[in-house]
């Protein structure tokens, strides 16, 4: 894996932010996998200055998000949805029709789950995908355990992811148990990945990750296995790392 060490969390948001527009520019219908959290906000942020300013065009881009809570409507303020609208989709001149999140409230997941698979797919794969980190190693909502899915899948959310999440919502008990994730298989597949991971709480599974041996139980460290993955880290995420 390479690794960029940023300043800071803006510097980290820019950097990730050219290399999305780079990608869109060589391949204007380029098929991008997307991420939400605290993390990405900031490379939206940039991509959306840099539309408004001439400097992109979303218009033949498809995405597909990583991630959805389960249940939950796709208008409720805490969704995947709603976060990608408010801070990515709306700002710019994307499609709709090209824009894909897994269904939080289908009535058949494993449906949910199996069709989003083949829509991504009959799409061509992912040219490039953006990921964050959890605190325990998972990525999209793929969770440390012995085994993991390949797949898109129904999964049940770690008690440390759900403590993490709630500070999105009024109080833990409303942070849903499960998510719609699209699986390791699928991430892995992307021709390029970019992993961003900002602020000293995600120094200590930065160093598991690039230090560490590859294990399910950190999910991320999976990404060792990727031949053009790009992980663009600020200095307090880094603080840990071995030269």
């Amino acid at each position: 894996m390479n690794k960029i060490i940023c300043k800071n969390y803006d510097e980290m948001s820019n950097i990730a932010a050219d290399m999305v527009i780079s990608q869109v520019r060589q391949k204007p219908d380029s098929v991008l996998g997307l991420a939400t959290g605290s993390t990405p906000i900031g490379m939206y942020k940039k991509l959306i200055q840099m539309y408004k300013a001439g400097q992109a065009d979303f218009s033949q881009v498809k995405t597909f998000n990583l991630d959805e809570y389960y249940k939950i409507d796709k208008d409720n303020p805490q969704s995947y949805n709603y976060y990608m609208h408010e801070n990515f989709f709306k700002h710019v001149n994307i499609n709709p029709q090209n824009i894909h999140i897994p269904n939080g409230s289908a009535e058949n997941a494993e449906e949910e789950c199996s069709n989003y698979d083949k829509m991504i797919e009959q799409s061509g794969g992912i040219d490039l995908q953006v990921l964050g980190i959890g605190v325990n190693g998972h990525i999209g909502f793929n969770e440390p355990a012995t085994e993991l899915n390949s797949k898109t899948h129904l999964t049940r959310l770690s008690i440390d992811t759900i403590r993490a999440n709630a500070r999105f919502f009024d109080s833990i008990d409303q942070v849903p148990t499960q998510a719609i994730t699209v699986g390791m298989a699928t991430i892995l597949k992307a021709k390029k990945i970019i992993l961003l991971i900002s602020g000293k709480n995600k120094a200590e599974i930065m160093g598991k990750i690039l230090n560490g041996k590859i294990t399910t139980n950190i999910p991320a460290s999976l990404l060792q296995l990727h031949p053009d993955t790009t992980i663009i880290v600020d200095e307090e995420a880094a603080y840990k790392l071995v030269s």
